[in-house]
């Protein structure tokens, strides 16, 4: 099947390469002719496990390609839109001005029969006058709402748990869900659910799955400060939670909070699409959930100002990790950089590292120090924060090791991902979160 991928981000780039990588002959268009030239020549431009091998065989293959001209788009089947949908300047709600010029571009291209499948997070209403947009060219608007998690995006394409496509009850529906049913014939095949709703249902899935992600992640956290109160340990208690078959010990896991250029503006815009359909009560607790995940950037930065007697100013402290999340080059939203950028602005001497993302860091952050070796990092720090739970720092980094290179043995495990018994009898005084 031909089929265009508009917006080639983190979102479109890998849809684009995996959609080819099973067959389909696919054209990705963007408007940034760097990033345009880039994808066209197998490099990625942000980091992403197996991304840069489906380009090169999508290109080698000839089924792949990129252009920054919407005209070549046309003759596509089926447009998937994967353009961004940022917060709005100085609100909460989704700026969707992205989403309708991807139309606007679009729309003097589409023929009779043509599908277009929404993949991009938008507020619930969306589709349904994007529909009526570009009812008279006779194309059809499905929307297909993605469920990928970055450093997994690949995988996640390929094998997703689940495909959801909503479209209108009529016979343009109709044919719209049968062209996605077409697109994904192997996932379905090898046992995807293939599940088929209205519009709105579609577009509120993906807000809902975070906003559930969300609270459950905030809730563990919320624990956490009540068992930092009553001298509990968060991380025994997630145990014992997760043991319920109705809870799961998956997304329990207590820390500095979430990022990322997802998880935090999709709440709030799916609080602010609430309101503006008179229902902002139902998830007012969305607002509390944002609140308790950004206390905890604030813990973090108090317990390295404890550990080290309150006397920061001058102090070297080497902060493991970057990016938002391990296996990711994504600083957007980094609670991680958050608590570096919020020691230095104490006095403190604050160096970072990461595998991935120290570019991209260096670049928003150039007032904060940089070291690419982590045993760089390490040397002569008063005190160690790891705010990226990367193997190389929870699994490969050893007390002896570190202990090696340090000034003070304090550490702050801003993920709860050490083991903390093997770091205190290595002499380190040993600081988790919510831990006692």
């Amino acid at each position: 099947m031909r089929m265009s991928v508009i917006g080639c981000g983190y979102l479109g780039a890998v849809h684009a390469a995996a959609m080819a990588s099973i067959g389909h002959d696919v054209i990705g268009i963007d408007v940034d002719e760097r990033k345009v030239a880039a994808l066209n020549a197998g490099s990625a431009p942000f980091f992403e496990p197996q991304l840069t091998e489906l380009l090169t065989e999508g290109r080698e293959s000839g089924r792949l390609r990129f252009s920054d001209r919407m005209a070549d788009a046309a003759g596509a089947q089926v447009h998937f839109l994967a353009v961004g949908t940022p917060q709005i300047p100085g609100g909460h709600a989704a700026d969707l001005r992205y989403v309708d010029a991807a139309i606007d571009g679009l729309l003097p291209h589409l023929r009779p029969g043509d599908v277009i499948a929404g993949k991009s997070t938008v507020p619930v209403g969306t589709a349904a006058r994007l529909a009526t947009r570009v009812a008279d060219s006779g194309a059809t608007v499905v929307w297909n709402p993605e469920f990928l998690r970055e450093g997994w995006a690949v995988h996640d394409t390929l094998t997703p748990d689940r495909l959801v496509v909503g479209a209108e009850p009529d016979a343009a529906g109709e044919r719209g869900v049968a062209v996605l049913r077409e697109v994904y014939a192997a996932a379905v095949e090898a046992g995807t659910p293939f599940l088929v709703t209205d519009l709105a249902t579609a577009e509120l899935v993906k807000g809902a799955a975070n906003a559930f992600l969300a609270t459950k992640i905030s809730f563990i956290n919320a624990m956490a400060e009540i068992a930092e109160a009553s001298g509990a340990d968060v991380a025994l208690l997630a145990d014992a939670l997760g043991h319920d078959s109705r809870i799961g010990r998956r997304y329990l896991g207590a820390g500095i909070g979430f990022g990322g250029g997802c998880l935090p503006k999709d709440i709030r815009a799916f609080a602010a699409r609430a309101e503006e359909l008179g229902r902002g009560e139902a998830v007012g607790f969305l607002h509390e959930v944002d609140a308790i995940n950004l206390r905890r950037r604030e813990r973090a930065v108090q317990l390295v100002v404890d550990a080290l007697g309150g006397l920061v100013f001058g102090r070297r402290i080497a902060v493991l990790g970057a990016a938002f999340k391990p296996f990711s080059d994504d600083i957007r939203d980094s609670p991680g950089l958050d608590v570096a950028v919020r020691l230095r602005g104490l006095g403190a001497d604050v160096v970072v590292t990461d595998p991935a993302a120290l570019d991209n860091a260096a670049a928003a952050h150039p007032q904060l120090g940089y070291a690419r070796d982590r045993n760089d990092a390490l040397r002569e720090a008063d005190a160690v924060v790891i705010v990226t739970e990367w193997d190389e720092y929870r699994r490969d980094l050893s007390p002896a090791h570190a202990g090696g290179l340090v000034r003070g043995r304090i550490i702050i495990d801003g993920r709860n991902c050490l083991d903390a018994a093997a770091w205190r009898a290595a002499g380190w005084q040993y600081h988790g979160m919510g831990r006692r």
